[in-house]
């Protein structure tokens, strides 16, 4: 098709085998349309013989399409052309519905923005919606791992296509092994030699409040189409998924069903990092979106119950669980105990609430703990960071044992006492923490596992932010932690664990004032943390609880 600039975009365009006519399913994409989204979802062809016309298209600058590729900057104004153009394709029946996850999940945004009037129905998935704080930044610190491997993904592909073997070359090595340890990590020089147009230098370059970010933001105030949205545990832009969701069900007049299920980024399927969460974790999302598109895209179909209900997967119950909305459940107070060396030794450190049914808590341990306020202290070196595993910035995602990582020195871990009855968790955790710094500037990584009595400790949720203070100033700060739905049987135990960095995930804090995202590891400071804990601490733990079914 051409665009109304006079570009030239490519598709491929999947039949049913039958006479008649048919809605369409659109996908457009950047890494080659033969590719067709298959890491995560059925070949075009399934598609087709369920009673649709699939068109995938390689976006402005990708594959065989003219033009240039730029970061998100064509696809309004493309997505609208290519809608209308589907439209009208043979043996369609002029509704069009879109569905793709991350980059593709985006397009379908942008192209909501436009507004073209043969678009019925999305299904955005894995969508970064604000890319500054649900793709590229995580409370202020830059996911460096998943950021960088994309940009030199992108840019590779950009060397492919003008048939730069020099710099294809590179950047393909680069891709298989980060260059996390060059001197400026997040900006190797393989990037700043082979790609200077990378959208990544724009990343580290502009602020939150950079019109370049408004730029790149989907605009849908004014929006309101029927979208079935998808998500993962150990995907890291869920918090996307969920701001989307959130913020169109408050306004529309539409269903939007939302599914989320315990995966990574790629694939969707019930191995999950170490962990395998049973059948149930089989993707059913391809029937879905069927089902879905039919009730919005064909004459004689019903249109899907006007409901926007959550379906969350439950970790360790390994079961789907629906809630007529987005979870908050009663929120549950931990407390952190300890005699100050909760650094060093595991069994010192201490996890307990105030509902004394919850755990069996061993006999007399309260009175064993200080009633006062406590200090536990960690140093953060630079040359030693704590490490990323896991989790949902990280490569690979999923829940990995961190038994080893929590017999660091660099790392405060609580651990409740065994479970008496399960607890079941749906929604956002938050965790303060009640801290000072000897730098102006630190990070803060905090998370949730779940203690087997083997001893085995597997990652739940995870979250990650920067903050600055002044020097050896007490401050609390507040960090929301990656959505997560868990179930816990009795005789498991919770933890939670505190520590100054999650690298490569994020990129480390340098310890000065005003830190850029980047920076020369060669400028890195050691960073010496103190965490307040006690009963009238106000360093806690906040779980939301949800109903036992």
């Amino acid at each position: 098709m051409t665009t109304r600039d006079r570009v030239c975009l490519d598709a491929d365009v999947y039949r049913p085998d039958a006479p008649g006519s048919f809605p369409v399913l659109l996908m457009r994409q950047p890494y080659g349309r033969e590719i067709a989204s298959t890491v995560v979802y059925a070949h075009p062809t399934w598609y087709a013989a369920q009673g649709f016309i699939v068109v995938i298209q390689d976006v402005r600058g990708r594959g065989t399409s003219e033009g240039e590729f730029r970061l998100f900057r064509h696809e309004v104004e493309d997505g609208y052309d290519t809608v209308e153009w589907a439209a009208q394709l043979p043996q369609s029946n002029g509704r069009v519905g879109m569905y793709g996850f991350s980059y593709q999940g985006m397009t379908q945004l942008f192209a909501a923005q436009a507004k073209p009037p043969s678009l019925q129905a999305i299904a955005p998935a894995m969508v970064g919606y604000h890319p500054h704080t649900d793709w590229a930044y995580e409370n202020g610190a830059l996911l460096l791992q998943a950021g960088l491997g994309w940009a030199i993904q992108l840019a590779a592909e950009t060397a492919r296509l003008k048939g730069d073997h020099v710099a294809f070359q590179a950047l393909y090595q680069a891709s298989r092994q980060l260059p996390l340890h060059a001197e400026n990590p997040a900006q190797p020089e393989v990037l700043t030699q082979y790609a200077a147009d990378s959208f990544f230098h724009d990343w580290l370059s502009y602020s939150d409040a950079d019109e370049y970010w408004q730029n790149i933001t989907p605009q849908l105030n004014a929006i309101d189409l029927p979208m079935l949205h998808v998500g993962g545990w150990f995907d890291p832009y869920l918090r996307g998924d969920v701001r989307l969701y959130q913020e169109m069900v408050s306004r529309s007049r539409f269903p939007h069903p939302f599914w989320i299920g315990p995966w990574g980024h790629i694939p969707w399927g019930p191995q999950v990092g170490a962990r395998n969460f049973g059948a149930q974790a089989n993707s059913p999302i391809d029937r879905l979106q069927v089902d879905w598109f039919k009730g919005y895209l064909k004459d004689r179909d019903p249109k899907p119950a006007n409901t926007s209900a959550v379906h969350l997967f439950e970790m360790g119950g390994n079961r789907w669980r629906q809630f007529p909305e987005w979870p908050s459940g009663s929120k549950q107070t931990w407390k952190l105990l300890s005699k100050g060396l909760a650094a060093i030794n595991q069994t010192e450190g201490h996890l307990v609430t105030l509902d004394h049914t919850v755990t069996a808590e061993p006999k007399n341990q309260s009175s064993e703990l200080s009633e006062t306020v406590t200090v536990d202290t960690f140093v953060h070196d630079p040359w030693r960071p704590f490490p990323s595993l896991g989790g949902h910035a990280a490569v690979p995602s999923g829940s990995f044992d961190r038994s080893a990582l929590d017999c660091r020195s660099d790392v405060l871990t609580y651990t409740s006492p065994p479970l008496a009855q399960p607890l079941q968790v749906a929604g956002h955790i938050e965790v303060r923490v009640h801290c000072q710094s000897d730098r102006p500037s630190f990070d803060l990584c905090c998370t949730v596992s779940e203690v087997l009595p083997n001893g085995q400790i597997y990652l739940l949720t995870q979250g990650y932010g920067r903050f600055s203070a002044p020097p050896n100033t007490w401050a609390t700060h507040t960090l929301t932690l990656q959505p997560t739905c868990f179930y816990l049987a009795s005789g498991q135990a919770l933890r939670l664990s505190i520590s100054g960095a999650c690298y490569p995930a994020y990129a480390l804090n340098l310890g000065i004032e005003n830190p850029p995202a980047s920076g020369r590891l060669l400028e890195a400071k050691i960073i010496t943390m103190a965490v307040q804990t006690g009963p009238q601490s106000e360093t806690s733990l906040f779980l939301p609880i949800v109903v036992n079914e």
